[in-house]
């Protein structure tokens, strides 16, 4: 199947049908990026006609082709690693509903996260409870699911384990009569030593001996984590992870392989368009206010180590002059400071920037702080051609 099939696929899925789609295209002869702006133009420009409301507020796009891409991209590099996308990263059903229609499972960390997924039709045999410390009502709540008893892996004792704790727990899961089916380990995120995973991998080979040792039933599970992010890291990290998978897990050919990706998929689809709602001149110095900040989507400033680059929305004419200017967000909070010292050519209040990757640890994370609340920052969802 194309690109074009999948689409139409997505586009009758849970989450995504009967939202208005919004389609644009993506110039051979143009950036992603600047394709995704012209299309934040069409929607300020239309916004403001006749045709409807003024769109007078920040807004996000997400572009589901662009995860269509993601998602094969995926495939190809670890044909043998089904995903599980960490909804935790951004729970838009939209993207939730685009990722199981391609097929994605869902690595959830609560009773919210799962009711989410289950809504949209998913088995819940294509959901992992992951999160590494579950509150006794979540866990009663998955156990009640149709299959619920089933579940892929059990990751309750995630994170927590150095290599000479590995035996002691399992020699007490043998004691209570658990069923360890498998391994996960997570490397975190933007490791910079690819490498790191080859020793996760072995270490983890090792966890599968150990069970066989003291004759416990065969692992069948490894789950190889998240942390991924999009471009050449990925392709240096998945060149290490299948060496290693073979080397270790070559002679396994039983062993279910899954990863939990949440930026992967989710960073690089959404763009963020924020409207400047005011303006200070101190001398050759530029300041200006947007209606998002660091309490707002822009709290992966803080949070998620983002490095926020906002460009004008406006194509800017050679020859224009910038001026060393600061970027606030709305509330009343000096903290909320989203770039200083960064230059931008002249802006005027109801001017647009534009925020490109916006789409990882950005809404998910936001808060309602002075009554600026992120949960009102309109989505609007596109596919690209």
């Amino acid at each position: 199947m194309g690109r074009g099939s999948h689409m139409q696929t997505i586009l009758v899925a849970p989450g995504v049908k009967g939202k208005k789609v919004l389609s644009f295209t993506r110039d051979p002869g143009l950036k992603d990026k600047d394709a995704v702006a012209g299309l934040i133009r069409s929607i300020v420009a239309t916004a403001t006609s006749s045709s409807g409301p003024a769109q007078r507020s920040a807004f996000h796009v997400l572009d589901l082709a662009k995860v269509v891409d993601l998602y094969w991209s995926w495939c190809r590099a670890l044909p043998d690693v089904r995903p599980y996308y960490a909804v935790k990263c951004n729970p838009e059903p939209a993207l939730l509903g685009a990722l199981a229609a391609l097929g994605a499972g869902f690595d959830c960390a609560s009773r919210a996260e799962i009711a989410a997924v289950l809504a949209l039709g998913v088995h819940p045999r294509s959901i992992v409870y992951a999160n590494p410390c579950k509150p006794e009502p979540h866990l009663e709540y998955a156990a009640e699911g149709p299959d619920g008893g089933k579940a892929k892996v059990d990751l309750s004792a995630k994170y927590g384990a150095h290599a000479g704790e590995v035996a002691p727990l399992l020699r007490a899961a043998q004691r209570a009569g658990l069923n360890v089916t498998g391994v996960s380990f997570h490397v975190g995120t933007g490791a910079s030593c690819q490498d790191v995973y080859r020793g996760a991998i072995e270490s983890a080979r090792a966890a599968f001996d150990a069970a066989v040792a003291m004759g416990m039933p065969p692992m069948r599970v490894l789950d190889i984590g998240g942390g991924f992010t999009a471009g050449a890291a990925f392709e240096e990290a998945t060149a290490v992870i299948n060496d290693a998978l073979a080397q270790h897990f070559g002679d396994l050919p039983c062993v279910e392989m899954i990863g939990e990706p949440g930026r992967y998929f989710a960073e690089k689809a959404f763009t963020l368009a924020a409207r400047v709602i005011g303006k200070r001149a101190r001398g050759e110095v530029r300041e200006y206010w947007i209606d998002d900040g660091l309490y707002g989507s822009l709290n992966c400033i803080l949070m998620d180590y983002y490095v926020p680059r906002p460009r004008p929305l406006a194509t800017p004419r050679a020859g224009d002059k910038t001026y060393t200017s600061t970027v606030f967000g709305p509330p009343c909070d000096s903290l909320d400071t989203v770039v200083t010292g960064y230059q931008l050519p002249e802006m005027s209040v109801g001017d647009w920037l534009i925020f490109d990757d916006m789409g990882a640890y950005t809404t998910a994370a936001g808060s309602k702080f002075n009554g600026f609340d992120t949960s009102e920052i309109k989505i609007y969802v596109a596919y690209s051609n």
